[in-house]
């Protein structure tokens, strides 16, 4: 007999409480192995693939795409098969197995789940499980159920007799309606009788005036003596013209424009989890900014000469964004008060010994911020491989959360969205964030004369708890300085 068991939605880590359902990888009937990925959801810090901790038959699911499931409860059953019943058709389990590769993993194996999940951790070996196989149906069955099964008329449904639009003959006891005679008053106006003769006009500037604008002098009454057409006459008859609505079909009213309901869009998933972190750092952290401008030209030519000595079997291209990580693991060296958090509950700032630099990244889901682990001890050529990984990987949202998590310090670099400059929020728990505009040419100043040089704007954003404005502002202006003379990095190399 089948056991039927109930695999819970699992802690995904990093405290997470909730999952929204994005894709179904099975449906009920379906036969799982253990550790197969059966749904695909999505947490608030990145989308994974949950595996079964069973082998056995799909017999229901719980929840629907896109509902989201608190951590605990119940994801889908699956029905096993018993020890009695494993024991019994051993042999045909043990042929069914060796024909697909993941089956007989499952036999060979100790039949638990490999994957760590909370609540389903790796435990004894359990009991062989077997695919479960349905009822053979006997042809006397069949032929009971097709009977009592309701039978459909397979008649046509005749159409409808069509109607006649107009009658043949019309029958004598209905009489023919008779058009009843209507005042001509009652339907038109009848036009005047135009006279004839002359016209009594004397000026022709009144017959010129009349003339131009389309108007009968014999159907204007004269005011002057003797019925004599005056100018003023004619301006009265062109003022009652211009009064008259012009002759044509109504206009058509335009039809108003529909109305559309306001969207509600829920605020979950990676969108929910950055408005909640972002409304917590307005809420916590008493934040400042401060920026400067500096003279990116040497570093770009320090850039290219690297990318240059590489030549094309030296690795990938050193990247603007992996030296400016660089030099901020040189300024958090230097300043280590802003690789820092605040335990508000002890009252206490917390110098933290490692640098994981995040570093913002914009997908089609939202913004993420991947973390570089040791950011410290690498250098540029190693920090630019690993945030092209990375990148990759927070495109295709692959991302895990321990890679989205444990950050110290954010590098922005929101030059990329074509602006110069930005006050951004700090990633909370974190202390500071820089941010880096674009680098454009700019009319500056170099070497006493007036030059059009590569001008970048960087701005500091940092909670002033942990430190002071003289604090903040020699960092940034120790990280102006080494995108200025980038040979000021050499001390720390």
């Amino acid at each position: 007999m089948a056991q039927v068991l109930e695999f819970k939605l699992p802690d995904l880590g990093e405290g997470l409480t909730e999952a929204e359902i994005v894709r179904w990888l099975v449906e009920v009937g379906d036969v799982v192995v253990v550790d197969q990925p059966v749904v695909e959801v999505e947490t608030a810090k990145a989308m994974v693939e949950v595996p079964c901790p069973y082998g056995g038959v799909v017999t229901a699911r719980f929840g629907a795409e896109g509902a989201e499931l608190p951590v605990g409860a119940p994801l889908l059953t699956v029905a096993v098969g018993s020890k009695e019943s494993s024991e019994g058709r051993a042999a045909s389990d043990a042929s069914a197995a060796s024909d697909t590769p993941a089956a007989s993993g499952a036999a060979a194996g100790s039949g638990t789940s490999g994957n760590v999940l909370v609540g389903y951790g790796t435990g004894a070996p359990a009991a062989r499980r077997r695919r479960i196989r349905p009822a053979p149906v006997s042809s006397a069955s069949r032929s009971s159920a097709a009977a009592s099964a309701p039978t459909l008329s397979a008649a046509p449904i005749s159409a409808p007799a069509a109607v006649s639009a107009v009658p043949a003959s019309t029958p004598a006891s209905v009489p023919t309606p008779v058009p009843v005679p209507v005042e001509a008053s009652a339907l038109a106006v009848t036009e005047p009788t135009k006279p004839t003769g002359p016209v009594a006009v004397i000026s022709p500037l009144v017959r010129k005036l009349a003339r131009q604008h389309d108007l009968d002098l014999r159907e204007i009454a004269g005011t002057g003596r003797d019925g004599l057409i005056l100018r003023s006459d004619v301006e009265s008859a062109i003022r009652a013209l211009d009064a008259m609505p012009a002759a044509g079909p109504e206009p058509l009213a335009r039809p108003a424009p529909p109305k559309t309901a306001d969207e509600r869009i829920p605020l979950r998933g990676i969108r929910g989890a950055v408005a909640e972190k972002l409304a917590r750092s307005r809420r916590e952290i008493p934040d400042a900014t401060c920026w400067v401008d500096a003279d990116a030209t040497e570093l770009m030519s320090a850039r290219a000469a690297m990318n240059a000595a590489g030549g094309s079997a030296g690795g990938p291209k050193v990247s603007v964004l992996a030296l400016l990580a660089r030099i901020c693991t040189a300024a958090l060296a230097r300043f280590p008060e802003l690789n820092a958090t605040v335990d508000a509950e002890a009252r206490e700032i917390v110098r933290l010994s490692g640098v994981h630099l995040g570093f913002a990244a914009q997908t089609e889901r939202g913004l993420v911020v991947p973390v570089i682990r040791d950011a410290h001890t690498r250098n540029a050529e190693s920090i630019g491989a690993e945030i092209a990984r990375l990148t990759e990987a927070a495109r295709t949202g692959k991302l895990t959360p321990a890679q989205l998590t444990g950050g110290t310090f954010t590098l922005n670099n929101y030059g990329v969205f074509g602006v110069d400059g930005s006050t951004p929020i700090i990633n909370h728990p974190e202390a500071a964030m820089l941010g880096v505009g674009r680098i454009v040419p700019k009319p500056w100043v170099h070497g006493g004369e007036l030059a059009v040089r590569q001008v970048v704007q960087l701005s500091l954003t940092f909670d002033h708890r942990v430190c002071d404005g003289g604090t903040a502002g020699g960092f940034l202006r120790y990280v102006a300085d080494c995108v200025e003379q980038p040979s000021l990095l050499l001390r720390t190399l």
